[in-house]
């Protein structure tokens, strides 16, 4: 029998969570090996995947904290000034901006490739971090005492395996947890266009009949577009040509931003919500989407996935500063217990959000209309969801 190699923590699962959670334990000081599936060069330097991630003022400062955000350049950083949400031809648009807020950004919008490969570089620098590429995971095996992950380079025994390797997590199926999967029977189209009308670094979630479309801003004359469709019609706009689709984006975006023209690849991902029933069991924790898997419509899963591996590493870390075990039940528990009161409410939220808005009946449209004009003079719900989009409990960094 080969003897396993020895670590504090194995993360199964190389993706922006996985590497997030790998620099923040090992900021706690701990050992930690990331296994992850794509060759060394394609982990690395990942390609354009369409996805542009809203960084709330605290997952900007998680990055920065765990030396990211320097890996980041400036021109791919672009500030959210507002965000609107739209219905049908609902002429009153629901507004969130930061007056009053004492900054200039709700957020900033960044490449979900840039920020895959920031953190890359950030933990390839880390000495306390092995990075296993080209690796499969065969099974894990959770023995009271320690975790031994059997993968094709041998075997890897930690105090706590991380589950990290997204929604669909094989990790999550191995330990015999189940999920709560929602299937909203839809595809998501995302792409970037330039365009010859100026965005104003306004983000719009526009709600119309038969389809959802976000307009979200990067810098430069250019949108990411979000279209939200049955798949068969996504796998249309996936086969046609490239004029053809610059004008049938167009209208579909209502010719909003005047000309557009298609700048990137395209790319398509299922809707489907995931809620795993446990976060955590013997020697193991779920972060990122093998937790919760969000409904891109509140783009928030990937600062919630920030906020879930920060919450597990505090916890892991105190318990192995205390009892010398990071895979201690107790620690576990603790993190599964916050993890939960953060991410239950709004999974629910969003998902009651995401059946209300996509229905195109005569009453759902009628609720859409009159929830809008309501919230946008309630000042004290504008005030709560800002306060949400932000998640700004520090001051906002400054782009390096």
């Amino acid at each position: 029998m080969t003897t396993p190699a020895q670590t504090d923590v194995a993360i199964i699962g190389g993706g922006p969570v996985g590497l997030a959670t790998a620099l923040s334990l090992e900021s706690a000081g701990l050992s930690v090996t990331v296994l992850e599936r794509a060759p060394r060069a394609v982990w690395a330097e990942p390609s354009f995947d369409g996805r542009e991630i809203a960084l709330t003022h605290h997952a900007v400062h998680t990055l920065q904290k765990n030396g990211a955000w320097d890996y980041i350049p400036e021109s791919a950083i672009c500030p959210l000034r507002e965000a609107r949400v739209e219905t049908g031809k609902f002429p009153h648009p629901l507004r969130f901006d930061t007056n009053g807020q004492g900054v200039d950004a709700l957020g900033w919008l960044v490449s979900n490739s840039h920020i895959r490969r920031a953190l890359f570089a950030a933990a390839a620098e880390r000495p306390r971090i092995t990075l296993l590429d080209s690796t499969s995971v065969e099974t894990v095996r959770q023995n009271p005492a320690e975790a031994v992950v059997h993968h094709s380079h041998g075997q890897t025994a930690a105090q706590l395996v991380v589950g990290a390797d997204g929604r669909f997590s094989p990790t999550r199926r191995r330990a015999g947890i189940g999920a709560i999967i929602h299937d909203f029977k839809r595809s998501m189209l995302v792409c970037r266009m330039a365009h010859e009308s100026p965005h104003h670094n306004v983000a719009t979630q526009w709600f119309d009949e038969g389809q959802t479309v976000a307009l979200l801003p990067v810098n430069g004359m250019a949108s990411s577009i979000v279209l939200t469709l049955p798949r068969d019609d996504i796998q249309r706009l996936l086969d046609m040509p490239r004029d053809v689709f610059n004008q049938e984006i167009m209208q579909r975006v209502g010719n909003r931003l005047g000309q557009m023209r298609l700048v990137s690849t395209r790319h398509a991902y299922p809707l489907k919500g995931v809620y795993a029933h446990r976060f955590a069991a013997r020697r193991l924790a779920l972060v990122g989407d093998a937790a919760v898997g969000m409904h891109p419509i509140t783009a928030h899963g990937f600062n919630l996935g920030l906020r879930g591996q920060e919450t597990l590493a505090t916890e892991v870390a105190k318990a192995f500063s205390t009892v010398g075990d990071a895979g201690d039940a107790r620690a576990l528990r603790r993190f599964e217990r916050q993890h939960r009161l953060i991410t239950a409410p709004l999974f629910a939220g969003t998902n009651g959000i995401a059946t209300l808005y996509t229905h195109d009946g005569a009453p759902f449209r009628q609720l859409r209309q009159a929830g809008i004009r309501l919230a946008d003079s309630f000042t004290p719900f504008k005030n709560a969801v800002t306060a949400l989009l932000m998640d700004r409990e520090v001051q906002p960094p400054k782009a390096s």
